[in-house]
């Protein structure tokens, strides 16, 4: 993969609505505080999926130090700018659940 190709995606995505307007302030608190940081876990994010291949939500987490909670809201922002997808394939999660399988999207 293009790292350079990477990084414009990265960097030049999309703002996501990360809270609603009848939410309470304090969730407006946190959306303002995690904009400058989101980049930095989909790029760590991004690495341990290219380092050790398909990984549900809770592999990422216990490989990347980040929040199970921070990796779920960046997945689905990396999908849509086209860094990751779903494998179709699911892993068991911490909790013995099913999880999605993810992985980076392999260019040409």
């Amino acid at each position: 993969m293009d790292y350079k190709e990477t990084f414009k995606r990265i960097f030049a995505m999309p703002e996501f609505p990360r809270v609603r307007a009848n939410d309470p302030l304090t969730s407006f608190v946190a959306a303002e505080s995690i904009k400058d940081v989101a980049p930095q876990h989909h790029q760590v994010i991004l690495n341990c999926l290219k380092f050790y291949g398909p990984l549900g939500k809770d592999g990422i987490s216990a490989l990347t130090m980040l929040d199970p909670n921070q990796v779920a809201r960046r997945l689905n922002e990396m999908k849509i700018i086209g860094l990751i997808e779903l494998t179709g394939n699911t892993v068991k999660s911490n909790s013995g659940r099913n999880e999605r399988e993810w992985q980076c999207i392999q260019s040409s």
